[in-house]
């Protein structure tokens, strides 16, 4: 659990999370699957137009509960949070849960994905729903740049038709418009 939580939000390798562990890849693979079966952890698939694809892209790791994974990694306060190379995942990682949650009481269910390219553009979260996407990025700074939405702006327009605008959350009061296409809101009242 302690090594799989420092790959929060990164796609997940359990041929490399065996090796970390000094386990077989098979054991690896039965303990993380053991770990989503009991509600700890929820992989989250890439998204593609073809869904077939999908099951072969890697996914990435997510834990159901924020405070435990800040747990497994030594954050005990939250003045740790300030100084922890993990804050940017476990904010995304809390966004994933509220989204999961909240995916659960719409109709039609909305389904989320993360976004990659070979190229190595990523959205953090893609929430695709009657043919629609929308694409989420999360950030823990105050201010956003536009290189900070570059990614969304490169999904916008490989999507055009689906994805009319994205949004990136982060830590400000008001929403505003970051470009034509993007808008910034407040992660916490998105939370």
């Amino acid at each position: 659990m302690e090594l799989a939580v420092h790959r929060v939000g990164q796609l997940i390798n359990q041929t490399e999370l065996g090796r970390d562990a000094g386990l077989p890849q098979a054991t690896a693979h039965r303990y993380l699957n053991l770990l989503e079966t009991t509600y700890q952890t929820h992989r989250l698939p890439a998204y593609s137009v073809n869904p077939s694809k999908r099951l072969i892209k890697a996914p990435k790791i997510y834990w159901r509960d924020t405070g435990l994974a800040a747990h497994l990694v030594g954050l005990s306060q939250k003045k740790d949070l300030r100084t922890s190379s993990l804050t940017g995942s476990l904010l995304e990682n809390s966004v994933l849960s509220a989204m999961s949650a909240w995916s659960e009481t719409v109709q039609p269910r909305p389904t989320l994905f993360f976004w990659r390219t070979a190229g190595g553009a990523e959205v953090d979260f893609v929430i695709e729903q009657s043919r629609r996407l929308l694409p989420i990025e999360v950030k823990s700074s105050k201010r956003i740049r536009l290189a900070d939405v570059k990614h969304l702006e490169i999904f916008l327009s490989d999507y055009a038709k689906r994805a009319p605008f994205a949004i990136v959350l982060h830590d400000t009061t008001q929403p505003h418009k970051v470009t034509r296409r993007v808008v910034a809101l407040p992660v916490t009242t998105f939370l």
